[in-house]
């Protein structure tokens, strides 16, 4: 009985803001927080971003850097929390942006998170094909991959991403069982492969490596970072340690990212109000305690941080080979990482799908907007949308360097599409917006935002830097290339979703035949 007044709550809310219950709601408490979680994957960006920090400031960038990047995240994760909770819609953070900002506002947040969550798939998939070629394949099955090349990664990628596509395609129901043992399957072998690492070590512990800042940037780290830190714009600002340690801050950040999937998939979650925003916060919350313990783990079992850092982007893989630990158990552990890994890109399409789907419903995509805001009659799922995004996350793998600049891209495109309403949110709350919903920051609403801001800011001058210039260049570009199709073309054809009380109320016509099309609200 609770959960049909949920679901009629629900639905009542999402009509209030002018839409259809096309998607069926099946998703709880734990599968909200499952499919977060599957995405921020600390056994994904924890292990195929581990060089991004170990290169950089060695253990320090682990042991200070990670609580650092959590903390951070758990900032934003609050702030966005809060706006979920008054606005639980799909595609979250371009509805967000246009009721606290405007049109135009919500319009370039929308581009700016679809990039950044195509970039999640990419970057997963890519490090998936990495962890096969180099740790799985060579550490399990023997198999030489040294002559892998182009093709080989791009045929893996393309299929690996299809698998996914047709898993989302065939409903929600089937994607969470795989996104809630996702979230099983990650506790489980973090804990193993912690206690494993440890107490299979070639070496004894000592804790003081976890606060040991040595600049590894340049070929002592592999050149994972070509240029040394001391030649970048943060060492005009800091010391070089210093400066490589905000460097390897990145992985946390790249790491724990991806949670706004709990606010793309509102609905399809009862009574998203409520657990939709302790979805976010929990799926950071976990991830930044459990990712710490296990990164923690990664710098304490390698035989010395100076040869581990030597290996460069091969740093894990050397580690589980040094590792003193039984075969079986390593194998075991090897499958889990990329068993997860495959997951996470699983629960990062169904969130991209999700948002080109909401924004597609306002017409956000010009000439494509009627095909992909279709909804799938026999699986109540945005199956054109799904595909469209599957096809893009792998033509955005096809050059050279795509790992470094997918995966730091992703950090910055992601975070500055939540800083925008959040920073609307710090200049329309108490005036634009009055109306909370059941989570509520109270007094601390401001400050929370406004720190979450800033680390935002941060995080794009550290994600710029050489020789991620790359990524600069791309969010300039993609800047520059949304205002003037803003001003050229979007601003007078783009609507933007219901914002007034007289445009939700033209809609019920609609939202009533889009409903019985597909045979009554999900």
């Amino acid at each position: 009985m609770a959960d049909q007044e949920h679901h009629e709550a629900d639905v009542k809310q999402l009509h209030s803001m002018g839409y259809a219950q096309e998607l069926s709601r099946r998703m709880g408490l734990f599968q909200n927080f499952a499919i977060s979680f599957s995405i921020i994957c600390i056994l994904a960006g924890g292990v195929t971003a581990f060089p991004l920090s170990l290169s950089a400031a060695g253990g320090a960038s682990l042991g200070i850097g990670w609580p650092v990047a959590s903390i951070f995240a758990l900032l934003v994760a609050a702030a966005l929390g809060q706006i979920a909770s008054a606005y639980p819609t799909a595609g979250g953070i371009y509805h967000w942006a246009s009721i606290l900002g405007n049109r135009g506002f919500g319009w370039s947040a929308a581009w700016l998170n679809l990039l950044g969550l195509m970039f999640v798939v990419s970057s997963v998939n890519f490090g998936l094909y990495l962890l096969v070629k180099d740790l799985m394949m060579p550490g399990v099955f023997g198999m030489d991959t040294s002559g892998w090349g182009w093709w080989t990664q791009t045929i893996f990628i393309a299929v690996v991403t299809v698998i996914q596509a047709i898993i989302n395609h065939r409903g929600i129901k089937m994607t969470t069982l795989l996104t809630d043992f996702s979230g099983y399957l990650i506790f489980l072998v973090t804990i193993i492969l912690i206690v494993a690492l440890i107490a299979f070590a070639p070496v004894a512990m000592d804790l003081g490596r976890l606060f040991t800042f040595t600049d590894f940037t340049g070929p002592a780290g592999g050149d994972v970072w070509a240029i040394p830190a001391a030649d970048r714009w943060l060492g005009a600002i800091f010391p070089a340690a210093i400066a490589a340690l905000v460097l390897g801050w990145l992985q946390g950040v790249y790491t724990i990212t991806g949670f706004d999937a709990s606010g793309h998939t509102s609905e399809e979650t009862r009574n998203a109000a409520r657990e939709v925003p302790k979805g976010m916060i929990h799926s950071v919350f976990w991830s930044g305690v459990f990712g710490y313990i296990m990164v923690c783990a990664f710098v304490l079992a390698l035989p010395t941080v100076e040869e581990g850092a030597a290996q460069g982007w091969l740093s894990f893989p050397w580690m589980m080979e040094k590792s003193l630990m039984p075969v079986l158990l390593k194998d075991f552990l090897i499958v889990g990482i990329v068993v997860a890994n495959f997951l996470c890109a699983l629960a990062g399409l169904t969130s991209c799908s999700r948002m080109l789907f909401a924004f597609s419903r306002d017409g956000g995509v010009p000439w494509f907007s009627s095909s992909l805001r279709k909804v799938s009659k026999e699986f109540r799922t945005p199956a054109n949308a799904i595909w469209a995004s599957a096809v893009l996350s792998v033509i955005a793998t096809l050059y050279g360097d795509a790992f470094v600049v997918l995966s730091t891209g992703c950090a910055v495109f992601l975070y500055v599409s939540y800083a925008m309403p959040i920073g609307m949110g710090i200049l329309s709350e108490g005036k634009t917006w009055t109306k909370k919903g059941p989570f509520d920051l109270g007094g601390a609403s401001k400050l929370i935002a406004i720190l979450a801001v800033i680390g935002c800011i941060i995080l794009v001058i550290v994600g710029v830097q050489p020789p991620n210039e790359k990524v600069g260049y791309l969010l300039l570009a993609g800047i520059v290339v949304m205002i003037v199709i803003w001003h050229a073309v979007e601003k007078n054809r783009f609507q933007g979703p219901p914002l007034t009380e007289d445009a939700v109320k033209a809609r019920q016509a609609e939202i009533a035949r889009e409903e019985a099309a597909l045979g009554g609200a999900g």
